[in-house]
């Protein structure tokens, strides 16, 4: 189901006394979504306040309360006079029943993209990847049937495990790329910061089977920027959309303790914020629209410092500005 947020809850932050038309933060800016409006290509966020899919991949259970806590982080940050946002409120899983949220989460996707939103999804467990690709692909279908779209994800795991007998955190791009199968469409995935040691050789298989760019974690980083870069304008050449998904837990657990399953060694933010950068600025020049952008495992029980909700946040708003 859906909830609608009370905004003075959680939208709350300083107000600076000098000059405030040049002092503003996201709290004074956000508005509730209604449902009805034309957003005129404002960002529009969305929680997706679940971790059925964590506990059914075994993982550590707390990231239903995620998005809360990257809003939080977000409420102070500076903007402009003129920059305007949405919420609208978070999809929640009270029952168990994953599959019916997902499919919520989707199709309210779906509703931002066509109201010309551009969605930005707080979570909650990564299964948050299937409900994302599920609402871009259903926009797609019926308003550019013929356009690429392509996955890029920051994460230490291919979650390409097979979603039989149950989809879980662990299945979402597998499940991405058996909607493809069926459908006859292109699957275009990438994954930066791939743990050798956290993907059993069957993932490394079906990745390479499927045709799947990955790095892994030892390749990321400043001195081989150059190479990532490369990688990432090739890889964008045949795609007409991007879909980015940020798993929380490809950083270094000193800088991103607040998820279930914490990175001994991991990619650092820097190399992270800074090849997001050269994809905005590529995709640009390249004439390609990033079309929706989810941040997903951030767990605020097992959080320090707000150390993971600060760089979810950080992340949500240089995409979105």
């Amino acid at each position: 189901m859906t909830d609608k947020k009370d905004l003075s809850a959680v939208w709350q932050g300083r107000v600076d006394a000098e000059d405030p038309e040049l002092s503003r933060r996201l709290h004074q800016h956000v508005h509730a979504d209604d449902l009805s409006v034309d957003y005129h290509s404002a960002p529009v966020l969305v929680g997706f306040a679940c971790d059925e899919g964590v506990r059914r991949n075994q993982g550590v259970p707390g990231a239903a309360e995620g998005p809360d806590a990257i809003r939080k982080a977000l409420a102070n940050l500076a903007c402009s006079e003129d920059f305007e946002f949405f919420d609208a409120g978070d999809v929640t899983c009270r029952d168990g029943n994953l599959e019916a949220v997902q499919q919520t989460l989707a199709n309210n996707l779906t509703r931002i993209l066509e109201s010309n939103g551009r969605p930005f999804v707080l979570g909650g467990g990564h299964e948050v990847g299937w409900a994302s690709y599920l609402g871009a692909q259903q926009f797609l279908q019926t308003h550019a049937p013929d356009k690429q779209l392509g996955i890029l994800n920051f994460d230490a795991h291919f979650d390409l495990r097979n979603p039989e007998p149950a989809p879980s955190s662990g299945t979402p791009f597998r499940q991405c790329q058996e909607w493809c199968h069926h459908n006859d469409v292109p699957f275009h995935y990438a994954v930066l910061g791939i743990n050798p040691t956290a993907n059993t050789d069957a993932l490394f298989h079906f990745a390479f089977e499927h045709d799947v760019t990955w790095v892994e974690d030892l390749d990321c980083h400043m001195a081989t920027m150059p190479h990532l870069q490369q990688q990432l304008r090739d890889w964008l050449q045949p795609l007409d959309f991007v879909y980015v998904t940020l798993c929380l837990d490809v950083f270094p657990a000193a800088y991103a303790p607040g998820v279930s399953a914490p990175a001994a060694l991991g990619v650092e933010p820097l190399v992270v914020f800074k090849l997001l950068q050269f994809l905005m600025d590529e995709a640009e020049q390249q004439n390609k629209q990033i079309l929706l952008v989810d941040v997903a495992e951030m767990n605020p029980s097992k959080d320090i410092d707000q150390r993971t909700a600060r760089l979810a946040a950080r992340y949500i708003y240089q995409m979105m500005m």
